[in-house]
């Protein structure tokens, strides 16, 4: 039956069915003020549980219904569409809210490293970060309130306003796409596949189809009541007999002449972490890189690279000869260490020096060789933005990293590949540039086409974090890219996840978060191809957006 409650339009409203399911429903619907508020960001909440390292798809299908059917009593009001809209606004920033504090509440493990520099901006972190992505969620309701119907096809109105809104989130005002809904289908191998084709952000239009279908079970009638339910689970088993499909029977080839040892000293960022300690660090990273990884090995001599992760020196070791000195003497001839560094620039004249976060590869002599600085820095932690810059400095604060002034980006337009000794050319990504769907490969090359990426190399240094869910959720979508794009991921973090990756995201080998150790492994073979996620990128998903979105525009005006 169809409510009956005063400030409902029941000619407007979807048709109520029969049960506990669709009297949960017509609750929902019916709830108003802060009752409606506190629903939104409990349900919102909830969804969070679908993300890594959880993974529970069914948490965010309870999460989407639950959102369908706040609309539903939004959109069923005697008040006109402004009002509608603006209510689903709020319901959508309420929603937002409470997914994305249960989702990043570990980045307050940041701001207690340095408690008495930053403690008092740990609700910044903790709420006011939610509270401000938030409104993205807040645009995407109320986008998905103007394309809204009655039947069926208002399933297809939130796809298409939550997974546009969270392209924007991961675009704009530099972007942050953590945990974008689509990750909930991005962590099973057999599911993840379909991302070769259309990505992350098309995962993510899936997933909202699918999470949110079930709603109709409680407000609809027929075939509108089952259908779109029905539907999602086809659409689930395709997507695992698609994937299934993909997966060779057989591990990947390696590379031939390549082994890997990727070091994870775990260590904490504490005192001990500090430049007049440098000489025991370098004898830290030396020690723990020359373990025999069994009886009959011998140390550096067994393989051919050594990756040590993101920052690990306390201090600029390209101004310190008497540390690549202990480090040349480690490394036998032929053998190459790949590091994260900070370095400097020497520079110009009325100006201060510039700092880049890099990477560097040395060989034995020492020779430094090619440096990759990062380009997508993080606001805050790396920098103060512009705007900001003078006014929060004026007042003593700067960013999380020790630098004066903050790190310098890379320049975009030289962003290229790093050519290392004995490796096919390396896609190289420092710390978060790995969560950024199709961003991370050089978009051309100033002397030509650019050569053909061999692995994405990945350098992170997630202590800051600690044991919370923040380094796998990091993993995850890492992972993720090596689908996309088709190419082995080599990560590196400081305290874990330390992992090799083949281009379908199978993982041959890892070290969990917390565990100081080496981990040899060869290096996994690049797809023969390029991915149709390689080379059309976000094209599939902006044509779902655009299929989906008339589909719920024509279901509106029948309702009209």
């Amino acid at each position: 039956m169809i409510p009956s409650v005063e400030g409902v339009n029941p000619h407007s409203a979807p048709a109520i069915a029969t049960g506990p399911l669709a009297h949960g429903a017509q609750w929902i619907m019916l709830t108003s003020g802060w009752r409606r508020i506190l629903v939104a960001i409990v349900s919102g909440a909830l969804g969070a549980l679908a993300m890594p390292p959880f993974g529970a798809l069914p948490a965010l299908v309870l999460s989407l219904s639950i959102a369908v059917w706040l609309i539903d009593g939004a959109a069923t009001g005697r008040r006109g569409d402004r009002d509608a809209v603006l209510a689903c606004a709020v319901i959508g920033w309420a929603w937002g809210f409470g997914y994305l504090t249960a989702g990043l509440w570990w980045l307050g493990s940041a701001f207690l490293v340095e408690a008495d520099e930053f403690l008092w901006a740990l609700p910044l972190g903790v709420i006011g970060l939610p509270a401000i992505l938030a409104l993205f969620y807040a645009a995407g309701f109320a986008l998905a309130r103007l394309l809204w119907s009655h039947g069926p096809a208002r399933i297809a109105a939130l796809a298409v306003g939550l997974s546009a809104c969270e392209w924007l989130r991961g675009h704009l005002f530099t972007g942050f796409p953590w945990n974008t809904l689509g990750m909930a289908l991005g962590q099973g191998l057999w599911l993840m596949q379909s991302a070769s084709v259309i990505g992350l952000y098309g995962l993510t239009l899936l997933a909202v189809l699918i999470a949110a279908a079930p709603a109709t079970l409680a407000t609809g009638t027929g075939r509108g009541r089952y259908g779109p339910a029905m539907t999602a689970c086809f659409a689930l088993a395709g997507l695992a007999l698609f994937g299934a499909t993909r997966l060779p029977p057989v591990p990947t080839a390696s590379v031939p002449g390549v082994r890997l040892r990727l070091v994870q000293p775990n260590l904490n960022q504490d005192a001990k972490f500090r430049p007049e300690n440098r000489a025991d660090i370098i004898d830290w990273y030396i020690g723990l890189s020359d373990r025999a990884a069994a009886p009959d090995r011998t140390g550096i001599a067994d393989v051919t690279h050594v990756i040590w992760p993101e920052s690990a020196f306390p201090f600029l070791i390209q101004r310190d000869p008497e540390s690549l000195a202990r480090i040349a003497a480690a490394f036998p001839a032929g053998r190459q260490l790949i590091t994260g560094a900070a370095r400097a620039e020497e520079p110009l004249p009325n100006e201060r020096p510039r700092f880049f976060n890099s990477i560097l590869t040395i060989s034995s002599g020492p020779k430094l060789g090619d440096i990759y600085d990062k380009v997508h820095l993080v606001p805050f932690g790396e920098y103060l933005p512009g705007p900001l810059d003078a006014a929060l400095r004026a007042v003593g604060l700067r960013q999380f990293v020790s630098i004066p002034g903050g790190f310098t980006p890379g320049s975009r337009s030289g962003q290229r590949l790093l050519d290392v000794t004995g490796l096919p050319p390396v896609v190289a990504t420092i710390c978060y540039e790995a969560i950024f769907p199709g961003e991370i490969l050089p978009g051309h090359a100033p002397d030509g086409p650019a050569p053909v990426p061999g692995l994405i190399l990945n350098l992170t240094n997630d202590a800051w974090f600690g044991d919370t869910p923040g380094p796998r959720q990091h993993f995850a979508q890492a992972r993720l890219r090596a689908v996309e794009e088709g190419l082995p991921l080599v990560r590196d973090a400081n305290t874990g996840i330390s992992a090799v990756v083949d281009p379908y995201g199978r993982i041959t080998a890892s070290l969990p978060v917390g565990v100081e150790g080496i981990l040899d492994a060869d290096l996994p073979v690049r797809l023969p191809g390029r991915t149709t996620y390689a080379v059309l990128g976000d094209l599939p998903f902006a044509g779902m957006l655009a299929g989906l979105g008339l589909i719920a525009l024509l279901a509106k005006r029948r309702d009209s």
